[in-house]
């Protein structure tokens, strides 16, 4: 059994070498500092306060490479992702890796200069990664099978494909049959998505364009990146409006294992209707008071006092958010509608148009901070997010 404290870049790693490894493990959430204190018991046995760290037969490791290689060792007996044929090919990768990553954080955190070096030599080291994938014998690094190659890769890959579109305007990843300059790496990607391993911790690009600016001191939009961030951010026609565009407009491919709308929609409602009670609570701190002190990530508010008079309503309106989620006929759907004109103009003949806005308030208070996939999979946070929206619109609508 594995106990292992922490949620985030290096976690995932660790995170995909236990479920590619089947190695059963207990997780403790443990807030990164943008995001709120650490416990005193988690200082007590990582006094830097740096994570991940992980107790694995009463040993602690507090690096994640320690921890990779300790499960490796550890659990003979599960997949093996580190019997490399060829040693020097898996070490060149990984130095690569360090490489991208490099390059990727030198862009994302500075303003380019006029002759576009950063961009350039970001660039540069993708093609070596596009060249090293064209080399490969399969759609992995290391051949036909995954390993531990691709799990360094994976977390820092994927949040390089959506910060870089969202802050720089620069696309990697493609829908299914769109043109790219990197045809490798959009085949890497969807041989990873054929893990389970990947798919259980895959996030979004919305959750990783949020999370990344506190967590690295600031990320730095460069012009023409407007309209996609608009796009991620759900701003536009079909991006968190009914009816949604596929693929997010040819932006963010849309996960295939996961994708039928009734499945999202169910997996939508369960998750809201499974802990009910809380998310009123989270929801109506968008009508509250501001906690104090403030911590560095815009979403992050632990300390935030919710407005207990308007949870009634907000469980009300997202009673009726979740009866649209699982309408399946035009005449179940209309029926939601006039049920939410009705209760809005209630909220609005008893409490007043201010009530009405606390009640809006707290619904873009939680969609906004929908997670993928800490909350639920990307097609059903897209559609909570989408009907969260639709309720939304109709308490604007006088």
């Amino acid at each position: 059994m594995l106990c292992l404290k922490s949620i985030e870049m290096l976690l995932r790693q660790v995170w995909m070498t236990l479920e590619q490894k089947r190695i059963p493990y207990r997780i403790e959430k443990v807030n990164m500092r943008c995001y709120g204190d650490k416990t005193p018991a988690f200082l007590a046995m990582q006094p830097n306060g740096n994570i991940p760290v992980a107790i694995i037969d009463g040993v602690t490791y507090r690096q994640s490479n320690d921890i990779i290689y300790a499960l490796e060792e550890k659990f003979p007996n599960s997949e093996r992702l580190m019997d490399f044929d060829d040693r020097m090919k898996a070490q060149e990768l990984l130095r690569l890796e360090r490489e991208i990553f490099s390059a990727w954080m030198y862009w994302l955190t500075s303003g380019d200069r006029p002759d576009r070096r950063l961009r350039g030599n970001f660039i540069s080291v993708l093609n070596k990664v596009e060249s090293a994938l064209k080399r490969s014998n399969g759609d992995f690094f290391m051949g036909k099978t995954v390993t531990t190659v691709d799990i360094m890769f994976a977390p820092f890959l994927e949040r390089t494909v959506a910060s870089l579109l969202f802050f720089k305007g620069f696309q990697i990843r493609v829908a299914p049959g769109d043109k790219t300059d990197y045809p490798a790496v959009n085949r890497w990607f969807d041989a990873m998505e054929t893990l389970e391993s990947y798919q259980l911790t895959k996030s979004d690009y919305y959750t990783h364009c949020w999370d990344l600016p506190p967590q690295l001191g600031g990320c730095v939009p460069e012009r023409g990146s407007e309209p996609f961030q608009d796009a991620i951010n759900g701003i536009g026609p079909g991006r968190w409006e009914l009816p949604l565009t596929p693929h997010n407009g040819g932006l963010e491919p849309d996960w295939a294992w996961c994708s039928d709308n009734g499945v999202a929609k169910r997996e939508a409602v369960e998750r809201v209707s499974a802990n009910a009670g809380a998310i009123v609570k989270f929801a109506s701190r968008g009508a509250g008071k501001a906690g104090f002190p403030r911590y560095g990530a815009p979403l992050a508010d632990p300390k935030a006092i919710p407005n207990e008079l308007i949870q009634p309503s907000v469980n009300a309106a997202l009673r009726i958010v979740c009866q649209k989620l699982l309408s399946e006929k035009n005449v179940e759907s209309s029926g939601c509608d006039e049920a939410m004109k009705e209760v809005v103009a209630t909220w609005r003949m008893e409490g007043g148009e201010e009530f009405v806005e606390k009640i809006q308030a707290s619904l873009v208070y939680l969609r906004d901070r929908v997670g993928v996939p800490r909350d639920m999979r990307l097609p059903a946070a897209r559609q909570l997010r989408a009907h969260l929206n639709w309720a939304i619109g109709c308490l604007l609508v006088n």
